[in-house]
């Protein structure tokens, strides 16, 4: 999926994540804040990009600002940002992707 726009998902509430996503040019380019970044850091940067994948996002600048959010909502959110990004707003498979 070809990333259009800059476009987000998301709050900065507890227990939710701010998901902002662009046009990128050199991969998947994260950048992740979090207050358990230490405990929990590889596997929320592991859950997003796997979502970019699955979405077949290729070149992406990502950043996201997470407080505490469970992967459902990582995915979501992730998914939401992505969906928002790209310019066809025709036929978006909500819930197919994203299981």
């Amino acid at each position: 999926m070809l990333i259009d726009h800059i476009a987000s998902a998301g709050t900065l509430e507890s227990s939710d994540i701010m998901i902002t996503i662009e046009p990128g040019t050199n991969g998947i380019e994260l950048t992740l804040t979090s207050p358990v970044i230490q405990q929990y850091g590889k596997h929320i940067r592991k859950t997003i990009t796997d979502t970019l994948h699955r979405l077949g996002v290729a070149n992406a600048s990502v950043t996201a600002v997470d407080n505490g959010a469970l992967d459902c909502t990582i995915k979501a959110r992730t998914e939401c940002a992505v969906f928002r990004s790209a310019s066809n707003t025709e036929k978006i498979p909500w819930g197919d992707i994203i299981l």
